[in-house]
């Protein structure tokens, strides 16, 4: 599996105000700017956000995109990853929170598995473009939450 992008921030706050946001998939676009819209196709457990699946719809690249998105682990407060089958490859995202000194440290890993030659060629031809359009959402979506969770602190 290829990675594609990471990155982190820093928030003031501790890691279960941090996976109160992360973890409340079905307002995420009240906290994500990119995000458009989100239609949950299968909820979760009670005790779990494994198993949630939804519909997302983002600007990427200028254009509304819609994938379907669901959780395939989780660890509250810890960490969830998200899989996302579409244009012949598997996307795997990790969110993990971390505890600080001042709070907690957010950080995101996003990875691809072209399946198809296709998919691999386009990866081998276009991949330099994608990691960098995909750090750049990564790091918004990072700030975007980090300014949701500390304006909840601040509450």
């Amino acid at each position: 599996m290829n990675l594609v992008a990471s990155s982190h921030t820093e928030i003031a706050a501790d890691p279960e105000s941090v996976w109160a946001v992360i973890a409340d998939i079905p307002n995420a676009a009240e906290h994500i700017s990119a995000i458009k819209k989100i239609e949950i196709i299968q909820a979760a457990s009670a005790h779990s956000i494994v198993g949630i699946k939804w519909k997302e719809t983002r600007e990427w690249l200028g254009k509304d995109a819609t994938e379907t998105m669901w959780v395939t682990d989780a660890l509250s407060p810890s960490f969830y990853e998200v899989r996302v089958e579409s244009h012949f490859c598997i996307y795997n995202s990790r969110l993990a929170i971390a505890a600080t000194d001042t709070g907690s440290r957010l950080s995101m890993d996003f990875h691809c598995s072209p399946q198809s030659f296709g998919a691999k060629l386009m990866w081998l031809l276009t991949g330099w473009m994608a990691r960098k359009s995909l750090r750049k959402s990564i790091e918004q979506d990072l700030r975007d939450i980090k300014v949701a969770v500390e304006q909840a602190e601040a509450h």
